[in-house]
């Protein structure tokens, strides 16, 4: 029964943006007239009292309000080029989820009750919640495996470690996911491979599954999705628990400016760098040194680390990507990745002491570049909780 009321609070949400931002658009296609947040509430209200879209008044008005901030903040977004033009919503392959504030939820006693709802929802929780804290928003959501979660927004403030005065310089590579500067390799896990033969089957299954609504199909795109979600899980996990232990044990961090997006462009590579997951590794570590007051300091994707003597500062000429292992001419004999985070950590601490030969760093929300912060603000934790049924 949640479940049904959940999937109908779902398509609402969808509808409410598709409709808000088609009226948007022809406003300014037609007119040059820009349509404000406070224009589709008041649509929405209208829409509301309409024969076909009565359906609107069966669910809670929150999310839908919610979902017209949303569209608010993707146009802002693209005003601002951060993004571009807000697109439609599919009911096929966009994220489904509701977003409820103070107002449209209870949370008593641990137990979570949404508004239009007579029951609270069974939740398995996957932590508790700080001590004294209190949800400022409920995100429920389904992912493409048919799973539920919750998602409870509140203020905690981090438990600071003690500051240290070590600095590592991290390689990123293939064979070994991190080589630190001290010389310790980290393998990479190969979630993808591990699950490549089944993914492989199940793939070939949905394949001879005929296109339509049917119910075969759907349990085979069904099971399909699990196999991803697993691998995503296993990834996402294995790369917290990394990101953590090296920012809790560094106080710098330094790191190279890789484009992965260009990388993915090599067809021999794409699959095992984007198994690898680079990206979602230098992003965790930019929010978790800035929870816990550390330096994180990139180094220009050009700089030849690989290449460049890290005892006598010799540089090398060209240098294939099988060549692993290499002797200077001053008779140092290097690990290729090894070399290459040492490298990496010299440049970070000359950037540190004098600020140059790095390209800027990733802008934040409020507009500074650095991601070393005097006062830590309060971190937004979310308790991730998975509804039973």
């Amino acid at each position: 029964m949640q479940a049904a009321e959940l999937s109908r609070t779902f398509g609402c949400v969808r509808k409410v943006y598709n409709l808000a931002l088609q009226a948007r658009t022809e406003a300014w296609t037609l007119r040059q007239d820009r349509v404000n947040y406070t224009a589709t509430s008041a649509m929405l209200t209208a829409w509301k009292k309409t024969e076909e879209l009565t359906y609107l008044c069966e669910v809670s008005s929150v999310p839908l309000q919610q979902a017209l901030r949303h569209l608010q903040g993707a146009f802002a977004n693209f005003w601002q080029k951060r993004a571009k033009y807000p697109t439609f919503k599919s009911r096929k392959k966009s994220r489904k989820s509701a977003e409820y504030t103070s107002s449209g939820f209870r949370f008593r006693d641990g137990r979570l009750t949404l508004a239009k709802m007579d029951q609270p929802l069974a939740i398995v929780w996957s932590r508790p919640l700080p001590d004294g804290a209190a949800p400022s928003t409920v995100t429920v959501s389904q992912d493409s495996a048919g799973r539920w979660f919750v998602s409870l927004l509140c203020d905690d403030w981090p438990t600071m470690p003690e500051p240290f005065h070590t600095a590592v310089g991290i390689d990123a590579g293939i064979a070994a996911l991190v080589t630190l500067s001290t010389g310790e390799k980290i393998t990479n896990p190969r979630h993808e491979r591990k699950d490549r033969e089944h993914l492989a089957r199940a793939q070939r299954n949905l394949s001879r599954k005929a296109k339509g609504d049917g119910a075969n199909r759907a349990k085979a795109r069904v099971k399909v999705a699990r196999i991803h979600a697993r691998i995503a899980d296993r990834r996402r996990d294995f790369l917290h628990k990394l990101t953590t232990r090296l920012v809790r044990e560094n106080q710098t961090i330094v790191i190279e400016d890789l484009t992965v997006r260009n990388m993915l462009k090599n067809r021999t590579l794409a699959r095992t760098i984007a198994d690898a997951g680079w990206t979602e590794l230098r992003s965790m570590l930019e929010y978790k040194a800035s929870w816990y007051s550390r330096d994180l300091v990139v180094v220009d994707r050009w700089f030849p680390s690989s290449k460049l003597c890290s005892a006598c500062g010799t540089l090398r000429g060209r240098m294939p990507l099988n060549v692993r292992k290499w002797t200077c001419v001053c008779g140092t004999t290097h690990d290729r990745d090894v070399n290459a985070a040492k490298n990496i950590l010299a440049a970070g601490l000359a950037v540190a002491a004098c600020g140059d030969g790095v390209r800027p760093q990733r802008s934040t929300p409020g507009g500074q570049s650095s991601t070393k912060q005097e006062n830590v603000p309060p971190q937004r934790s979310r308790a991730a909780a998975q509804p039973r049924g």
